[in-house]
């Protein structure tokens, strides 16, 4: 894919700003590394089903134009537009770190999640291998894992996968807002064809693996036409469960979105934006709890009742990302250094 300008939204957390007086340099690929001594995060918001998350990447090269992570790559003095997708950071400690959590006793052996944020098995992962370390750390463990992905690589680690589901508990939630391959193309860039990631679903189907499809974002007048059709081609893959988000414009996610929608779609632009806010009570974004993965009005309820009739007609499940999980989780025995006395 050809190399695009660098094009980041202000960022009010910034202490410097760039502005380009000539030509404006292309994004390249810049990868950082994140020496954080924790790698569990935390959740409390009542909107989303799960307590625990384990993030090895921060910023993501999928690059989707509609992407809610984009505002936390702001917080380490980069920009959410194309920094967010080529300027990386890794976490290179994340298998040890998980370890040591795992460790601690105040550990009880929840359900994490890969990932709350980015994508775990984003291309970086072809090479650094940390969702793949982490997963064994959780066999190891037998703790129960999440994931929610777009990425098809997650089909390299179908061994430590099938292991988690049989001496654990493993869901996927495999995301696929898209059924139409050239609307996907302009939203998600750098993501494979809806055709590739259904394929991926039959895989993982047929190992043994509990997938659900998550049709996130539902973008108003735009993606809501391929709910039926998604749901359809996802349950006929193997996928026996399915959810659903609105999409979220959370600060500069609207310029992004906007901008990217109005130069690969031009002619779609302003009808789905008019449509973003008949949810949203005539903004762009809300960001009230409880509120912003549904929207609000008569065509947020239209959306609802569309996905739950296209999900009950091909026999899918509405579900969260997790489902309660069974205590498998056992510290594995560590061998002891100290002496062995021996009476002969």
């Amino acid at each position: 894919m050809k190399a695009r300008p660098v094009d980041n939204p202000p960022n009010p957390w910034a202490s410097t700003a760039v502005e380009y007086l000539d030509e404006i340099p292309p994004a390249r690929l810049e990868v950082w590394e994140d020496h954080s001594r924790s790698i569990i995060a935390s959740n409390d918001s009542p909107d989303v089903c799960f307590s625990w998350s384990v993030n090895p990447y921060r910023g993501c090269l999928h690059a989707c134009a509609y992407c809610y992570a984009r505002p936390t790559h702001q917080y380490l003095d980069f920009g959410a537009g194309t920094d967010f997708e080529t300027r990386l950071v890794v976490k290179p400690n994340a298998p040890e770190l998980l370890r040591e959590a795992f460790d601690r006793p105040s550990w009880k052996g929840e359900t994490v999640v890969f990932s709350g944020v980015t994508d775990c098995y984003q291309p970086l992962e072809a090479s650094l291998r940390l969702t793949r370390q982490c997963l064994e750390v959780c066999a190891e463990y037998r703790n129960p894992v999440g994931i929610i992905t777009k990425g098809v690589l997650i089909e390299r680690d179908l061994d430590v996968l099938q292991r988690l589901a049989g001496e654990a508990r493993l869901t996927v939630s495999v995301s696929l807002p898209f059924h139409n391959e050239e609307l996907a193309r302009a939203m998600e860039p750098l993501v494979a064809t809806p055709k590739r990631r259904l394929a991926t679903i039959r895989k993982l189907t047929e190992a043994g693996i509990d997938v659900a499809v998550s049709v996130a974002p539902i973008i108003p007048g735009l993606n809501d036409e391929d709910i039926a059709r998604v749901l359809a081609s996802a349950r006929e893959a193997g996928a026996t469960r399915a959810h659903y988000t609105l999409l979220r414009l959370p600060g500069p996610v609207q310029a992004v979105f906007e901008e990217r929608l109005r130069a690969k779609l031009p002619l779609r632009a302003d009808r789905v934006l008019h449509r973003i806010r008949e949810t949203r009570g005539g903004e762009l974004t809300d960001g009230r709890f409880k509120h912003r993965m549904r929207g609000e009005g008569l065509y947020a309820q239209t959306i609802h009742q569309l996905f739950a009739t296209a999900a009950r007609k091909v026999g899918m499940r509405a579900s969260s990302v997790t489902e309660a999980a069974p205590d498998t989780f056992r510290r594995p025995a560590r061998p002891s250094n100290s002496p062995q006395l021996s009476l002969f």
